[in-house]
């Protein structure tokens, strides 16, 4: 059943027990009224699954457990098609993202002047953008999507990305990994929806604290770009 003015939080997570108590305590304290925390713990084997029973499950409106490794694009098919709420948002279980920024986002799908919202990282200067390969490739792969799609984002790789529930729900997700980025935004494209970005901060974390998306997925998503401009939607 649809839940009206609700917001559906999904947040996929993988080995992230260092972070997965802190980030959902901010998800709790963040300035939405009615929220709905689906929570997709994609076959954890750092002691993440004993956390999100023991202390998070309380928390949550919901944990979906897979039972074997498929990637973050698999745990976010489970978790959207899990919402329930008018407008879903993509949080990381990392701490990258601030859900304090959550309001900025959504308030244009709400309001109904969106289908979709992309909180951009590249809107506004921030030291924590300095030049990195990161920040190139980023910076790459949206060029290269936007020639694809005919958008013009300044930051199609963010994690934050908002919609409303049916558009999101209609959309067959098809990567298992990182190319549900390129993905996801391809086929928003090709139905003419409507997008905004809004800015919002960022705080990047290095490989040694937990970072996961490395150089094969920058090509996958080389991949995506093309494949994903004249795929069905």
């Amino acid at each position: 059943m649809r839940t009206s003015n609700t917001l559906s939080i999904v947040i996929p997570c993988y080995n992230e027990k260092r972070h997965m108590v802190s980030l959902v305590q901010k998800v709790l304290e963040s300035p939405v009224d009615n929220k709905e925390i689906i929570v997709v713990d994609d076959c954890s084997t750092d002691g993440t699954r004993e956390i999100l029973d023991a202390e998070i499950k309380p928390l949550v409106h919901r944990i979906i457990y897979h039972e074997k490794n498929a990637g973050k694009g698999a745990a976010l098919r489970t978790g959207i098609q899990a919402a329930t709420g008018e407008v879903v948002i993509i949080q990381d279980a990392d701490l990258e993202y601030d859900p304090m920024e959550y309001p900025r986002i959504v308030q244009p799908l709400f309001e109904d002047k969106a289908d979709v919202v992309y909180g951009s990282r590249f809107l506004e200067k921030s030291d924590s953008h300095k030049l990195s390969i990161n920040r190139v490739a980023n910076r790459v792969l949206t060029f290269l999507s936007n020639i694809f799609t005919g958008l013009r984002l300044t930051d199609m790789e963010t994690c934050y990305k908002a919609f409303k529930r049916e558009v999101i729900q209609s959309i067959q997700i098809e990567e298992n990994r990182f190319g549900f980025e390129p993905e996801v935004t391809a086929k928003i494209a090709k139905r003419k929806l409507r997008i905004v970005e809004v800015p919002i901060s960022y705080r990047p974390r290095t490989v040694e604290e937990g970072k996961k998306i490395g150089f094969k997925d920058g090509v996958r998503a080389l991949y995506c770009i093309v494949r994903y401009r004249w795929g069905k939607g």
